[in-house]
């Protein structure tokens, strides 16, 4: 099945890291993929540690979409592509069970990677695979193909009160 996490609100990439764990815990192989990402976040200390969970991600932080020069969108889409291309390997092979494309919906929206190979990717997933995608705003070809679409609506954050982001809460 289709699992959506949408919304302005904190906890997309959270409700797919209890999915991820969930699985694992019953003996699923989860690979998890996660766009616009390459900093340290505490997550990965944790998901290292649980060998049913592969984690793919960009190799160095490009920081905010809005912050980037065309010389880092055109490597950090690079970067996306391959990790498309490999998860497609990795579908093929037949060696994952529930597939995260965290952040997937900033990073189509910000053409940071081959729109069209994205697209077949989800479109095409085995139906044996469970495939989460989390990110703002999806398009409605997406929601229409769901099986499941919830929407995190943020009501009240800290940051607008001027605290930043905390370790082991926000990353």
């Amino acid at each position: 099945m289709i699992h959506i996490y949408c919304g302005e609100g904190k906890g997309k990439t959270t409700a797919s890291l209890g999915l991820a764990i969930r699985a694992a815990g019953s003996g699923m192989n989860v690979r998890f993929v996660q766009f616009l990402k390459g900093g340290h976040t505490s997550e990965l200390d944790i998901l290292s540690r649980i060998p049913e969970i592969s984690v793919m991600r960009c190799q160095k932080n490009y920081g905010f979409t809005f912050q980037m020069n065309d010389l880092e969108k055109m490597a950090i889409t690079k970067e996306h592509n391959q990790m498309l291309r490999e998860t497609l390997d990795q579908i093929h092979a037949g060696k994952i069970q529930m597939l995260i494309l965290d952040e997937f919906f900033s990073a189509y929206h910000s053409n940071l990677f081959d729109k069209e190979l994205a697209t077949r990717l989800v479109f095409t997933c085995p139906d044996k695979i469970e495939l989460i995608l989390t990110g703002r705003n999806p398009e409605q070809k997406f929601i229409d193909i769901a099986d499941y679409v919830s929407e995190i609506q943020a009501i009240k954050h800290p940051y607008q009160n001027g605290i930043s982001a905390r370790q082991g809460i926000e990353y």
